[in-house]
């Protein structure tokens, strides 16, 4: 659950006052966002320009992950935040500003092609120069928990499913087939949520936001989360010629790609299954844990995008689109 709105006040007077006896002024932050995290963000102006502090109640969050890959990302060449402040114990950081406009609502159709030739620019770069010494790697085991969050809350706490011995056999096995597909894969720097919506509309463009939770994993993660999005969505021709640009962009850098674009259109694929169905189950926790009920409203694209793939690789997942057949799934 959020927390209380009294304990929430207090934070942010709290925050005002740590951001101001840094500036050396009394200063009034306003809302910049919000997250489906217990994160908030604040903008301040002082002296003529615009600076974000980031408040994440301890208890929750913890901010020396962000502050950590800050700095990775930065000595790699991408643009991110510059921590100007901290202070870990009260959960409080003092970031510049990369502006009030994401890509999320800046994309469009006659500018996505230039666009995201920029964020697989960026790509590239995190992929080749990020350091992943001491990262969390996305092993088995955190693969298996994010698959699991399909059974527990989407088909369990949101549709009342409860499995048979059978149905989940076969939901087994397709987990199986995601987790080795994406352990085969060579490991680089994985931002874990690169999209649009953590994507900045700044100079230089993207600048590249909410990289706290970074992994060392499979190359293909990163690529599928910018073109299967959770808020837009594109014809699958238009992002298979965007995954082929990556394809021999990849290759030219010496990145650890496939020689043939096929064997790294099924590296996608499953990959994208796996995320499809953790973030279904994240967004069916977000609704019945954290009380926020928006997120579940875009569950469908989701599904949308399992079934491209399952349509696509029906050796490997074709039992998984006749299981969402068995529970009525979009």
């Amino acid at each position: 659950m959020q927390p209380e709105k009294g304990n929430s006040d207090i934070r942010r007077r709290a925050l005002d006052q740590w951001v101001g006896d840094w500036l050396g002024a009394p200063v009034s932050g306003e809302v910049a966002s919000a997250d489906a995290s217990f994160r908030r963000y604040f903008r301040y102006r002082h002296g003529g320009r615009t600076l974000v502090a980031m408040d994440a109640p301890p208890e929750q969050e913890d901010c020396r992950p962000f502050v950590d890959v800050a700095g990775r990302l930065a000595r790699a060449g991408v643009a991110v935040p510059e921590i100007l402040h901290q202070d870990l114990e009260q959960g409080f950081l003092l970031l510049t500003d990369m502006g009030r406009e994401t890509w999320l609502t800046a994309l469009d159709g006659g500018n996505a092609d230039a666009w995201f030739e920029a964020a697989l620019e960026t790509l590239i770069t995190q992929q080749r120069f990020a350091d992943t010494r001491g990262l969390p790697k996305y092993d088995r085991a955190l693969l298996r928990r994010e698959l699991d969050l399909f059974p527990h809350w989407y088909l369990g706490e949101h549709r009342g499913l409860r499995l048979d011995g059978d149905t989940s056999g076969r939901l087994e096995t397709v987990f199986e087939t995601l987790i080795e597909s994406a352990l085969a894969q060579p490991r680089v720097f994985v931002h874990r949520d690169f999209m649009p919506r953590n994507l900045m509309v700044s100079d230089p463009n993207p600048g590249v936001i909410d990289f706290q939770d970074a992994v060392a994993g499979p190359i293909s993660y990163d690529l599928i989360s910018l073109f299967k999005d959770a808020f837009l969505s594109w014809p699958e021709a238009r992002v298979l010629e965007w995954l082929r640009d990556y394809h021999r962009r990849a290759a030219a850098a010496g990145l650890p790609v496939p020689a043939a674009f096929d064997d790294l259109l099924r590296w996608c694929d499953l990959m994208g299954a796996q995320r499809h169905l953790k973030v279904i189950g994240i967004f069916a926790r977000i609704r019945h844990r954290d009380g926020k009920p928006k997120y579940l409203e875009d569950a469908p694209r989701f599904f949308a995008y399992l079934r491209t793939v399952i349509a696509r690789r029906p050796d490997e997942l074709g039992d998984l689109g006749r299981l969402l057949d068995l529970w009525e799934c979009p």
